[in-house]
């Protein structure tokens, strides 16, 4: 690995000086070398936005959702998403209306009944979110809580919320005994909802002169209309903490909205205020990639925001239906004394339990997972292709790809884990399956990871020779059986749904498995036809989903199924390195190509000035990769190093302009977000009064003028989390002094993993990075699924 030398143009006064030409990329020191070489700096918004992954959502906008990132957010703050606003939580596919269009229109399945609800559940949000309008001029001359309620939710809306961060840390379970709570029925879809149509004017008319009373932002209406609902007006006269109920607004702000509102009426002990702020606390429980809460941990952090009775708080929560309650036993401590029988009759009823607290929104998804996995556990898969014929496919492949195949072949689940290298094993599976007749395909987490797996499936087999199966399309030529997830299940990709509702296969390949959340993963699973095949393939070590859950990691733990470990390590320097950070080590790798160039910097200045001298000259000039092919990684979206900063000096030096439409020029690099937790790199062809023409992986969207500032943000510079499941030939990862609190292990991981022919290191952390990867591991999250799976599964 090399280390470059600071540049002695532009330093401040003190920096030591090479003599080294600025943009040389130089030459052999290690990796793990060098002022600690490869910390991770991460600026203080950042913090909350890295933290995307196993956090919150590092995505940007709308990508971040819930769980999801808000710009902020991939900082790692235990936050959800790398997107930049609050949406992470939300499920990337939607269920396109014609499902099942075909099955009588008096014979509605189960199936389709469930998939038409989650569709109107998404057209719902995406509605409510297309209705808000473009940022407005007003409410410039506010002050005060007002102002800043105002800030608070326009930060939100453009992707600057950051998570909070109360939940970070996981807290030891409590050994208490409960009541059996009344248990809830096995998990449905939402109910259908009617897409909702823009509030009526007179509806926000009515919110914006209780919001003026109030002393809030006038402006807000529109959102909070849109929050609440039908009578959001009567809803916050009777109730001001509902305000708590529009994303990006805190609860000491709906505090001042309800004193100005209710006057000596307000007290921090009304229930109202109580139940309010349990609801807000499981929502950024939801941020933080939780799908419930320790009962201990919800009264503390409930105490911590002055709710004098955190314990009748929640009780008043669950009893109006805004939150469920959750028993789950505790297994016995290894090498406890066995119970007689008489102990056990005597002591059934105390046996230890975690009690814990969840929306229902992410109970019932997790509960309907659990389901739909142990649906495909306990079956048969169909006989399609003989044992002799999936054996004979087995012995024509070596390693650990015939243990991949074999294990297919009698099994409805399989988990397969590695790195990049051990695509090559599903995409051997996916060509054997195909060779036997199976209607079989593979869906990856974006755009970039699809077009890359598609070209693996084409080198590794001949896919268009595929026979047709009966009753099933033909693989014609040019065709690739692999598609998005997010398309896959709004069938704008893949092989369509059959009249039950079901997807029209008989196996699935899922890449990138770590991303999946809960909510997205149950609609896969209960999208599986009967004696359908699911692999669930996937890098272990990389970061979590934006959104709620962390299923493949329960799923290896749970131990339910077959289990393949890919034994293809990744080739190169880069290989070597990223498979040391794997199992907690920074080694020094040789680089005699510069495959690994360290670049120390000093402060936030000199850290943007070397990544856009690296991006325009360097890696072009000495290893031969174009800027447009190389990709700039950094924790968070804030601050002096953040995507938007860097983004704002690569747009100046690659493709200067005015930004005439929302910004952007024709030739700018953006990461659109047209779902919560999801990020589509692509390129700004043209704009026009439709809206924003882009191209994004060779698929033309078009983004309307109001939606802009929400989904579209430059993409030069991406978070962990807006990266992963993607590659590029170059990339430069730039951590910064303030980063060092925001790093962990499977984000350098995730990070230094994007690469595949140069990696650059503009480093400024000292020894944060090697201690982030020694000692710094994914931050727990608190998930039902082991527990749920478990009385489930057969013979456990």
């Amino acid at each position: 690995m090399s280390t470059e030398p600071e540049t002695t143009e532009d330093t401040e006064p003190g920096t030591p000086g090479t003599g080294q030409e600025p943009g040389a990329v130089g030459g052999g020191a290690g990796a793990g070398q060098a002022s600690g070489a490869e910390g991770a700096g991460q600026e203080p918004e950042a913090g909350a936005a890295d933290a995307d992954a196993g956090e919150t959502s590092e995505t940007e906008g709308p990508e971040a959702g819930a769980g999801q990132v808000s710009e902020g957010s991939e900082a790692g703050a235990g936050q959800k998403s790398e997107a930049e606003a609050p949406d992470a939580g939300a499920d990337p596919g939607q269920v396109s209306d014609a499902e099942g269009a075909e099955a009588g229109a008096g014979q509605v399945s189960e199936a389709e009944a469930e998939l038409r609800a989650q569709q109107a559940e998404r057209e719902r949000i995406e509605q409510r979110k297309a209705e808000k309008k473009a940022p407005i001029e007003s409410g410039t001359k506010l002050s005060g809580k007002a102002a800043d309620l105002l800030a608070a939710v326009r930060a939100v809306e453009s992707g600057e919320k950051p998570v909070a961060t109360v939940f970070e840390e996981s807290r030891p379970a409590p050994r208490r005994s409960a009541p059996e709570p009344e248990r809830r029925p096995q998990p449905v879809a939402p109910q259908p909802v009617a897409a909702s149509a823009a509030p009526a004017p007179e509806a926000v008319q009515a919110v914006r002169q209780v919001l003026a009373e109030g002393g809030a932002p006038e402006v807000l209406a529109p959102q909070v209309a849109a929050a609440l609902g039908e009578g959001a007006d009567e809803q916050l006269r009777a109730d001001p903490w509902q305000l708590l109920r529009t994303p990006g607004v805190r609860p000491e702000q709906a505090d001042g909205f309800a004193r100005s509102l209710l006057g000596a009426e307000c007290g921090p002990d009304d229930e109202r205020r109580g139940r309010a702020v349990t609801g807000w606390l499981l929502e950024q429980a939801a941020l933080a990639g939780h799908t419930a809460l320790e009962m201990p941990a919800l009264l503390a952090a409930l105490a911590q925001r002055g709710v004098p009775e955190p314990e009748s708080a929640v009780q008043d929560a669950i009893a109006e239906g805004e939150a469920l309650v959750f028993q789950d036993a505790l297994e016995e401590e290894a090498g406890a004394p066995a119970r007689t029988a008489a102990e056990g009759d005597e002591e059934a009823e105390e046996r230890p339990v975690r009690v814990l607290v969840g929306l229902e929104r992410y109970a019932m998804a997790e509960e309907s997972l659990a389901d739909g996995l142990a649906r495909l556990v306990n079956s048969v898969p169909k006989q399609d292709g003989s044992a002799e014929d999936w054996e004979r496919a087995a012995a024509a492949a070596q390693g650990s790809t015939a243990e991949l195949i074999r294990a297919v072949a009698g099994q409805g689940l399989v988990l397969h884990t590695g790195g990049e290298a051990s695509l090559a094993e599903p995409a051997a599976l996916l060509n054997a399956a195909r060779s036997l007749g199976l209607r079989a395909w593979a869906a990856a987490h974006g755009p970039i990871g699809r077009s890359r797996f598609a070209a693996l499936v084409r080198r590794s087999g001949q896919t268009a020779d595929v026979p047709e199966r009966d009753g099933g399309a033909p693989a014609g030529p040019g065709d690739s059986p692999v598609a998005t997830v997010s398309g896959l299940l709004a069938g704008a990709e893949g092989p369509g749904r059959d009249a039950d509702g079901a997807l029209d296969l008989d196996l699935l390949v899922v890449l990138d498995a770590p991303q999946l959340d809960v909510e997205t993963a149950a609609l896969l699973t209960e999208s599986m036809p009967d004696g359908a095949r699911l692999v669930l393939a996937g890098d272990p070590a990389v970061l979590w989903s934006v959104g709620p859950g962390r299923v493949f990691a329960d799923l290896l733990a749970a131990r339910i199924c077959p289990q393949v470990a890919s034994r293809r390590p990744d080739p190169g320097p880069l290989g070597e390195l990223v498979s040391g950070i794997g199992i907690g080590e920074l080694n020094q790798v040789e680089a005699p190509g510069k495959e690994v160039v360290i670049v120390p910097v000093r402060d936030a200045g000199e850290a943007v000035h070397r990544t856009v001298q690296l991006v325009a000259d360097s890696v072009p000039r000495a290893i031969g990769v174009p800027a447009e092919e190389t990709q700039v990684i950094t924790p968070g979206h804030g601050g002096a190093v953040g995507t938007r900063a860097l983004n704002a000096a690569l747009k100046e030096r690659l493709n200067p302009g005015p930004g005439r439409f929302g910004g952007f020029d024709p030739g700018d690099r953006i990461v659109h977000s047209p779902a919560p937790g999801r990020a589509l790199p692509g390129r700004v062809v043209t704009a026009d009064a439709e809206g924003l023409h882009l191209s994004c992986e060779g698929e033309t969207v078009v983004v309307p003028k109001e939606r802009v500032e929400q989904s579209v943000r430059h993409g030069w510079a991406l978070t962990a989390h807006q990266a992963v499941g993607s590659r590029w030939p170059a990339v430069v990862v730039v951590l910064p002094g303030d980063a060092a609190q925001a790093l962990s292990r499977p984000w350098v991981y995730t990070a230094f993993g994007r690469a595949d022919r140069h990696l650059s290191v503009v480093h400024g952390v000292e020894q944060a990075l090697p201690r982030a990867v020694a000692e710094v591991p994914a931050k727990p999250r608190t998930t039902r699924l082991p527990v749920l799976l478990a009385p489930q599964i057969s013979g456990t």
